[in-house]
């Protein structure tokens, strides 16, 4: 008598798509913002390449030149290429974007996570001082920092002006990030952490950071955003970028001004390009606050 046996029967499992692809997937507007912003930012990066044109070469033969196929975009009141102006503007853009954004983030991170952990009186002093710099509207805070600080130029960046642009991103952040603190504080662990004996330092930057990442990258993300608009407003205003910087907001004031209608590419093609630098960072920044929110994907 034989004795047969069962099948064995295997599992396969499959196989986990990388985050970046499920994130595409998910997301797909996220992605198209995404890859603008890499563009923007492998543009600015390698735009001695990139660039057909010396930003800074002066052309009177070619003043106020419209587009045409040796100048893209057309050119200025002083010959200088639109197209290679806007490329290294980028790099101004980004960099003063990026920078701000981190630095206003994190400040407002860490006051945030203190303000929380700590509570009591040192969580109201903190809060009330939030109030009073939420009471501003974030231009006029940024012009009278750029307006008390003056200039500080290193490397062809104006410190002063990042120092000035992440000031007002920092109470907004704090809010979002002791609100993440307050539940985070009540947790076990944070007790367990306690009773051991552990620094508030440690607590707070070992145990509290780690579970606010989320929030952080999303207003991170945000914020650059809202960094190059600041900047192109006040580089238009005179307090931000000066000549013969390219930058965005620069290149729609002054000349640009005098001959929007004889030239209006000189203020067309810039504020494009601001326009499509915020609305790519908004898009992502959404996308993301969407894919990272556990209630989002429900």
């Amino acid at each position: 008598m034989s004795v047969t046996t069962a099948p064995e029967i295997t599992y396969k499992v499959p196989k986990r798509r990388p985050a970046i692809v499920q994130f595409a997937v998910t997301q797909p507007l996220g992605a198209i913002g995404l890859v603008v912003i890499v563009l923007m930012f492998v543009a600015s990066l390698f735009a001695e390449y990139v660039a057909p044109y010396d930003p800074l070469e002066l052309n009177y033969g070619a003043m106020l030149a419209p587009p045409s196929w040796d100048h893209w975009m057309g050119t200025d009141a002083f010959g200088r290429d639109v197209f290679s102006r806007i490329i290294y503007g980028a790099r101004t853009a980004l960099a003063v974007g990026f920078l701000a954004s981190l630095i206003g983030c994190t400040i407002g991170a860490v006051v945030g996570m203190v303000s929380a952990y700590f509570g009591g009186k040192i969580d109201l002093v903190i809060q009330r001082f939030m109030d009073i710099l939420l009471s501003f509207p974030i231009i006029i805070l940024a012009l009278a920092v750029v307006a008390i600080l003056g200039q500080w130029r290193v490397g062809g960046l104006d410190l002063n002006l990042i120092i000035a642009i992440s000031i007002p991103m920092v109470p907004k952040v704090a809010r979002v990030i002791r609100s993440s603190g307050l539940s985070i504080r009540e947790m076990p662990y944070i007790d367990a952490a306690r009773a051991a004996g552990y620094s508030h330092g440690r607590i707070i930057f070992r145990h509290i950071a780690p579970n606010v990442v989320a929030p952080f990258l999303i207003m991170f993300t945000a914020f650059i955003a809202q960094a190059i608009l600041l900047e192109a407003s006040l580089s238009f205003l005179g307090l931000g970028v000066t000549e013969p910087t390219p930058a965005w907001g620069l290149m729609l004031s002054g000349t640009s001004r005098e001959f929007y209608t004889q030239a209006p590419w000189m203020i067309l093609f810039p504020g494009l390009a601001i326009s499509l630098a915020v609305f790519a960072f908004n898009l992502f920044g959404d996308s993301l606050r969407d894919w990272l929110d556990p209630k989002m994907k429900v």
